[in-house]
């Protein structure tokens, strides 16, 4: 029987990655929802079966500026309610945390580049081992950070940004990081994030470094996770 997952984009470049062919083979029809673009607010946020919010340049408290996060975070607010499988992912979980009510602000430092995740005693119990430290490094590219929603689990940190991933309930995952993505998109986020990355005083030539090295591991890994957390939801 297929399925049906929604995955809402804020920006074009940062889509599904390596989680798309993972959803493909379990036979879900994916659907993209580009925000700003098309109408959030017209989205059943209960028939998918599975919704993943993306990430994106904005914050997710920027309602004035940016309306279609109010409809956004009602479609997280009512998957919440109901317990429907929900993954966020760098703004996506940011917006489930404040979806929780949870804070959401600037952090103390940009976060931007690869280095491991320390994933502690809960998460090694959980899908999210496959991304732990001695496995692979993980992609980080964020300024914001989130408190810790009530109820939630954290299962992973790392020494710049304490909230990387948590669980609430049995059903949503969010990722302050980045699992999924792939060596071969890199390029469209360094040309994306241009002017972040040179205000930020970034070397791109690092980065593309990195990502040859550590990029083919953590698409195994993101894909490892998905799947196994794919089966707990069931």
């Amino acid at each position: 029987m297929r399925k049906t997952a929604i995955a809402i984009r804020h920006v074009a470049f940062e889509d599904l990655g390596s989680f798309e062919s993972v959803l493909r083979e379990r036979d879900y029809d994916i659907h993209y929802a580009q925000a700003g673009v098309d109408h959030l607010g017209a989205i059943d946020p209960l028939a998918a079966d599975l919704l993943v919010l993306l990430g994106g340049s904005i914050g997710a408290y920027e309602d004035d500026s940016y309306p279609f996060l109010c409809d956004e975070l009602r479609l997280a607010e009512k998957r919440l309610a109901e317990h429907r499988p929900l993954i966020g992912i760098c703004l996506g979980a940011q917006i489930i945390a404040r979806a929780l009510g949870a804070r959401v602000y600037a952090g103390p430092q940009k976060e931007i580049g690869w280095s491991p995740l320390a994933v502690n005693e809960f998460g090694m119990a959980t899908a999210v081992r496959h991304l732990a430290g001695a496995v692979t490094n993980m992609l980080h590219w964020h300024g914001d950070t989130f408190d810790m929603p009530a109820g939630a689990t954290l299962l992973a940190s790392t020494e710049v940004c304490e909230n990387q991933v948590f669980v609430w309930g049995s059903k949503t995952l969010a990722f302050q990081c980045h699992p999924e993505i792939t060596p071969d998109r890199m390029e469209c986020w360094l040309i994306g994030h241009a002017c972040e990355l040179a205000t930020a005083k970034i070397s791109v030539a690092r980065l593309r470094e990195q990502t040859r090295e550590f990029g083919p591991s953590l698409t195994d890994a993101g894909q490892r996770c998905l799947r196994d957390w794919l089966d707990a939801v069931k």
